[in-house]
This record gives C-alpha cells, sequence and structure tokens, in this order.
C-alpha cells in the first residue's frame, strides 16, 4: 500500500510540474478572436451583399419615380417609392426596411431616395451585435441639360412623291410630343422650325425691319412709267430694262412681299465675309449681312425661332407644302441662326445654373439644285460643307437625314457634315422617317442615374 501510494504522490508532483499542457490552454485561448474574426467577416459579406442588391433596387426605383415624378403629390410619390422598392428589394430575414422619397425643381428636376435596413447578424451576436443597420442612398437627375433644338426641314417639290411629305409631318409632330413631355420646367426645352426650298420664308410681317436688304427685290418687283421706244407688248418688268427706256420705275410696297430670302452674301458672288456660313449678325453697315428679299413663288410656311409654344410648331408643321427646288445651305445657315439668335431671331436668355445641348435636325430627300448664285451641285455643296464645319467648330450637335426613294447616290456631303457617324441616316422609304425622328428624340430626353 505504501509503495502504491508514494507512486500517486509521485505522479501527482510530475502533473503540477508539467508545461506542455500549456500549449493547448494557450491555443484554445488564441481561436477564440479567429473565430470571431471568421465570424464577423461572414455577417460583414452578408451585410455588403444586402447593400448591393439595395442599391442597385433604388437605382431601379429612382428611373422608375422619375417618370412621373412631377405629376405625383408628395403622398403618391412616397407610396409609390415603398412599393416599387419593395417588389425589388426583400432580402430573406431583414427588418424595417425604410424609403423616402423627395422630388425637387431647383435647377433641374431631382429625385432622391434614401432608405435603411436592419441585416440579422449570425456570428455577432456574441459579441452583442444583433443586427446591421445598412443605409443607401439613390439620386436621379434631368432637366440640368436644357435643350435648343433646331428642325432644319425640306420642303421642296420632291418632297410630295413616295408619301414622304405626309410622313415628315407626321414623324415631326410626334418629335415634338416627346420633347414636350422633358418640358417639365419652364425654359426646358425651345425649338425652332425652320422649312426650306431655294429659299427660307422670315415672314411677310416682318418687312420693316432692319435685316432686310431690298436692293434686289426693289429693282425686280414695281412699275415702270414714261418709258419710250419699248419694243415688246407691255411694259419693262424690272427697274435695268425701265430705266433703259428712259422710264421711271417705281418699286412695289414692301407690304407686298412674301417673306422669302435668299443666302446672304453679295449679289455677284458669296466669297465676301461668307455670311451665307456663318451667325454673324446682320448689321446694316455691311450689307452682305443682311438677309436679300425675293418673292419666290414657292415661299415656304415661315420659319419660327426658338419657342416652346407647342400649338404653333404644330400648326406650321399641319400647313407645310412641297413645292420648290432644294437649297440646303440656306436652310442650315439659318437653323444655326436661329440658336444663336441675331436679325430675325431672338433666343431665349441661358440661365447659368444649367447645361446647354444644342441640336440640329437637318432632313433632306434631294440633292442641291439651287441657290442664289449656283445651279451647279457642287458648287453649292461647296457653301453647305463651309456651314458644317463652322457648326460642328461651334458645339452644335448636328443630325443630317438622307430620305433616298428615287435611287439617288448616298449624299457624302450629308455624310461629313453629321457631327459623328452614327448622326447620319440614310433612309429608303418614307416610313423610316417616323421610326428616326422618334430615336433621336429618345435619344434627345433620356433619363439615367448620376449617383
Amino acid at each position: 500500500m505504501a509503495t502504491i501510494w508514494n507512486r500517486f504522490l509521485h505522479t501527482l508532483q510530475r502533473f503540477g510540474r508539467a508545461r506542455e499542457g500549456n500549449i493547448a490552454v494557450i491555443f484554445a485561448l488564441a481561436t477564440l478572436p479567429i473565430i470571431a474574426s471568421v465570424g464577423a467577416a461572414v455577417d460583414f459579406s452578408h451585410a455588403n451583399a444586402v447593400k448591393t442588391n439595395m442599391q442597385a433596387a433604388l437605382d431601379s426605383t429612382a428611373l422608375m419615380l422619375s417618370k412621373e415624378a412631377a405629376s405625383d403629390t408628395v403622398d403618391q410619390l412616397q407610396a409609390k417609392a415603398a412599393t416599387y422598392f419593395k417588389a425589388i428589394f426583400n432580402p430573406s430575414g431583414a427588418r424595417n426596411i425604410t424609403i423616402t422619397a423627395n422630388y425637387s425643381t431647383t435647377n433641374g428636376s431631382t429625385l432622391v431616395l434614401n432608405s435603411s435596413v436592419d441585416v440579422p447578424t449570425d456570428f455577432m451576436q456574441a459579441l452583442g451585435f444583433d443586427t446591421f443597420t445598412i443605409h443607401s442612398s439613390s439620386t436621379a437627375e434631368w432637366g440640368t441639360t436644357r435643350l435648343r433644338v433646331a428642325l432644319v426641314l425640306d420642303n421642296t417639290g420632291s418632297m410630295a412623291s413616295s408619301g414622304k411629305m405626309d410622313a415628315l409631318k407626321t414623324a415631326t409632330t410626334n418629335l415634338l410630343s416627346q420633347l414636350k413631355t422633358v418640358d417639365t420646367t419652364a425654359g426646358d426645352v425651345y425649338v425652332s422650325i425652320v422649312p426650306f426650298v431655294k429659299d427660307v420664308n422670315l415672314g411677310a410681317a416682318n418687312y420693316q425691319s432692319n435685316w432686310i436688304d431690298w436692293t434686289e427685290w426693289d429693282a425686280s418687283y414695281g412699275s415702270c412709267s414714261g418709258y419710250s421706244n419699248y419694243p415688246y407688248w407691255g411694259s419693262p418688268r424690272n427697274k435695268s430694262t425701265c430705266l433703259a427706256y428712259n422710264g421711271t420705275w417705281t418699286p412695289k410696297s414692301h407690304q407686298n412681299w412674301n417673306g422669302c430670302v435668299v443666302d446672304r452674301g453679295d449679289t455677284n458672288g458669296p466669297d465676301l465675309g461668307d455670311y451665307d456660313t456663318n451667325v454673324i449678325a446682320p448689321t446694316t453697315s455691311i450689307t452682305a449681312t443682311l438677309y436679300s428679299a425675293e418673292q419666290y413663288s414657292s415661299c415656304p410656311q415661315a420659319a419660327i425661332g426658338l419657342t416652346d409654344n407647342w400649338d404653333a410648331m404644330n400648326t406650321l408643321v399641319s400647313n407645310m407644302q412641297p413645292a420648290g427646288n432644294t437649297n440646303q445651305a440656306i436652310g442650315l445657315q439659318l437653323g444655326w441662326l436661329t440658336l444663336t439668335g441675331g436679325g430675325p431671331f431672338d433666343v431665349p436668355t441661358e440661365n447659368t445654373n444649367y447645361n446647354y445641348q444644342k441640336v440640329i435636325i437637318l432632313l433632306t430627300d434631294g440633292l442641291n439644285t439651287q441657290d442664289r448664285w449656283y445651279t451647279n451641285q457642287s458648287d453649292i455643296d461647296a457653301r453647305q460643307e463651309m456651314t458644317c464645319n463652322n457648326i460642328k467648330a461651334a458645339g452644335v450637335t448636328l443630325y443630317t437625314i438622307q430620305v433616298n426613294t428615287s435611287g439617288d447616290p448616298t449624299s457624302t456631303l450629308l455624310q461629313n457634315c453629321a457631327s459623328s457617324p452614327d448622326k447620319f441616316f440614310l433612309l429608303t422609304s418614307a416610313d423610316q422617317i417616323l421610326t428616326t425622328f422618334n430615336a433621336i428624340g429618345t435619344n434627345l430626353s433620356k433619363l439615367r442615374v448620376v449617383k
């Protein structure tokens, strides 16, 4: 018994002096923060995934609400925000999902959505964290870029064929409707319309304006009296012939003018100042900057400067009729002038709180055939090319559309005139005018999430 007892005491003493077990104890204690860290990583990873899904749901909700925010009351907007958001975002186990919506029209339209959600933890509960509260926000902005759009539309005689004029009227009316829907605040969208043939009509009511040069009109429209030895029946029909037969020439009253003008420039040619290719404001001190009046028999509907009078624009479009020869160049130059102002066109004051996107959409179905000086297409094209280059250098976005239903060559001029290759459209049927205008209108009025 003594031996057994002594052995037991000896073993007990050895156990008391043993150090090998410390490693196990220390390791066991060390694993506690490691396990806690791994658990926290799992909980945080889950929370981050929930936050990512919540952000995507907020962005989608913001886009959907932005289409109707302007017409909803505060309560309606809040209710719809909750409905849209919770239909998209409903993570398992999440609690206390909240969303608030705030709509503002200060310096554009802004919709701000804020949301929060409590996400339960699995491992962090051991450290006293039962849930993580996650916050997120999304801002949809539109209207910070305001639109100034000039529609330069071919009204020449060839537009009467293949249903092109009817299609153009419908397409333009639809485009105006598209642009009107994004005109939520006064000044958001202004549009000008310039129908062109060989001439452009600047409005007969403007006959007393100082931007008109009457020299050629006065020499061509009037009556001759006191002439002698005129060998033809009737009387001399212009000033030079009247004077040649010793007559007295009396111009007609300018109130008889039908509103049409020809390209700016000198009587003998366009090169003096290149005013047919730029938007230098007309001034009485430089005759070549003025618009020369002409009594063109195929005078189109009068152009209208930048306006948000949608009824007036729709009336103009419905009254367009095809007639006359093609001079894209004068339509393009005057379309550009509607965006900058001067002479016949005033422009709305720009607000420094906004960005302004200036756009010209030029549609034609034919190649150039006649301007003030030329009946040769290449000469007219050369002048128009200068205008196109000047427009693009000024930062204006230029769309060009060729409606080619007659098998004409593709217009290299129009291809090069466009601001980029994707802004030139070659159409082979009238109904494509509708889809093209719709695509351009959608591009101009689209919304995007910016934050």
